[in-house]
């Protein structure tokens, strides 16, 4: 069967839930990636409320959608992160508070715990999102790192998120990782870094996402075959490098989509991320799970690479072969 194709509602908050549903299933996808930001998914209303996960699902339901994940990006950017202003823009006001960093992230780690609860209550067994680092300002190590500290960081990070994780289980739910730069794992290395010092436990995975890669000159499809047991949930996203020698990889503080940046995010399939070869990976492992596609380009209209993003990731995962293709010359 073909893997579902979602939309990661993150880009849209903008919109109310019942008119990006519509937008969505005339669109042609099959369910949302619900983020808990914008009138999407309240993580307190979910707890508080015993009829909001069923208007939730109405809403879903009245357009032929389904959900297989929640987002808790923002908020899990905060829980290892030395949080700052930039937080605060993206916090909700009861995790920001007065600000005091260590208060920021305690808060940050039961509303991670609680979006596990809410999603459980929800129906929905996968939650993705980020971690924050403390490390991630030592990645060029001028001055020269003190390889201590870094190690210091993995700790910290499995000391504030095995908490979390226990409640995971407990709920029946997964926390998926989007491994990306400013995270506690932004590639293979740091992958294997952060999973070992959480013992590998089971509670906490990989949310793939194949565009924090390619500006990196990673192999995706590698990556999907060295973590095949934590790759719970993908999204479909791309980037394109545009380097001639006067654009930096290091993006140089432009924002997204400024002329003078070396790489920027694009709509799927129009970048420089393999998708034949990541779907090939994925056959490969056996993931069943939904395709979400994360619109990000600031090239483009963004409804118009809506629709354009689902139709092309169905015209180009495949589910993998049932038979060898050279069975038919035996003999009957």
């Amino acid at each position: 069967m073909a893997r579902p194709v979602t939309l990661f509602t993150g880009q849209w908050a903008d919109l109310p839930l019942e008119d990006l549903a519509e937008k969505a299933s005339d669109w042609g996808y099959e369910g949302l990636e619900l983020a808990c930001w914008g009138d999407h998914f309240d993580v307190d209303e979910a707890l508080s409320d015993s009829s909001y996960t069923d208007s939730r699902r109405e809403i879903l339901k009245r357009h032929g959608l389904d959900c297989y994940a929640i987002s808790t990006h923002l908020v899990g950017q905060a829980v290892c992160d030395p949080p700052d202003g930039r937080h605060q823009a993206i916090l909700p006001p009861d995790v920001w508070g007065d600000g005091d960093p260590e208060g920021v992230r305690r808060r940050a780690a039961e509303k991670v715990a609680d979006t596990a609860r809410a999603a459980a209550k929800f129906g929905v067994t996968q939650v993705n999102g980020f971690t924050g680092s403390s490390v991630w300002h030592l990645l060029y190590s001028f001055p020269p790192n003190d390889w201590d500290t870094v190690e210091a960081g993995y700790r910290d990070f499995a000391e504030r998120w095995n908490p979390i994780i226990d409640v995971f289980d407990s709920e029946g739910v997964r926390f998926g990782l989007e491994v990306h730069p400013t995270e506690i794992a932004y590639d293979f290395v740091t992958t294997r870094k952060t999973l070992d010092a959480i013992d590998r436990r089971e509670g906490f995975g990989i949310n793939f996402d194949p565009s924090h890669f390619a500006h990196q000159f990673l192999d995706s499809a590698a990556f999907v075959g060295e973590f095949a047991d934590r790759i719970y949930h993908v999204h479909v996203k791309d980037s394109r490098k545009r380097l001639d020698g006067r654009r930096s990889i290091l993006g140089g503080h432009l924002n997204f989509g400024e002329d003078a940046r070396g790489w920027d995010f694009v709509s799927p399939g129009h970048g420089d991320v393999d998708f034949e070869e990541l779907f090939r990976a994925l056959n490969r492992v056996g993931y069943e799970g939904p395709l979400s596609v994360e619109w990000e380009d600031a090239g483009m209209d963004r409804e118009w690479g809506a629709r354009d993003a689902v139709a092309f990731v169905r015209r180009t995962d495949f589910a993998p072969s049932a038979v060898a293709f050279d069975a038919a010359y035996e003999r009957n």
